[in-house]
């Protein structure tokens, strides 16, 4: 049985800027604590503030892996000047430009989870593509565009280990919902045939990597 977040991690994660709601946050976290057990790493792309890599640093904590989180921290298209998710608290002043990592570091140091948790800082592809080592969990996170949601999924679903996990964040397959790109993305693993769903909730698909072919 899945074993939740404590009361204090709750907490901290109903706290943290973010956009995921609890229920799938759980579904995340269950799936982080069980993939967590093959003694691999973890690995989000899309870092944000650091609310949903609590979940994965909690996860890490308990199996004795760690929890890794890439972000180029400077916002993705729907977070800049003008646009719906703009946030001015989160504008560096001296360079005039979103800056999430400072709010991502305090998130993680009063959750008491930094050494748990790497942040990688820069572009996905561009570390996905010195990447070497095998993934327990890759959680698909970052911008929502075409090409930045096919970018993370070519970049870092190669890495999966079988039996691991792929996790999709925002499918909506009615285009009423939200944006497409995530649910194209959920769409080519599962026709791939290297993947099987093992849980919906919300917008959040939890996958299990069966097989080759990628």
């Amino acid at each position: 049985m899945h074993q939740r977040p404590s009361p204090e991690l709750l907490a901290a994660f109903d706290k943290a800027k973010g956009f995921m709601p609890r229920d799938e946050g759980m579904a995340l976290h269950a799936a982080a604590v069980e993939a967590a057990g093959q003694g691999l790493p973890l690995l989000e792309i899309g870092t944000y503030c650091g609310r949903s890599t609590l979940l994965l640093a909690d996860a890490a904590r308990r199996a004795g892996v760690t929890a890794l989180t890439v972000d180029h921290h400077r916002g993705s298209e729907e977070q800049q000047p003008g646009w719906e998710y703009h946030d001015a608290e989160l504008v560096d002043p001296a360079v005039g430009l979103t800056d999430t990592l400072p709010e991502f570091r305090r998130t993680l140091h009063a959750a008491g989870l930094e050494r748990h948790t790497v942040a990688l800082v820069g572009a996905s592809p561009q570390i996905a593509a010195v990447w070497g080592t095998p993934l327990g969990l890759v959680f698909v996170d970052g911008g929502h565009t075409d090409a930045h949601a096919t970018a993370d999924y070519e970049g870092w679903a190669p890495h999966l280990a079988e039996g691991g996990f792929l996790v999709i964040h925002d499918v909506f397959p009615d285009p009423a919902d939200g944006g497409q790109a995530p649910y194209r993305v959920h769409r080519r693993a599962l026709s791939s045939g290297a993947f099987t769903e093992v849980s919906t909730v919300r917008s959040l698909r939890v996958l299990r990597r069966t097989g080759p072919g990628i």
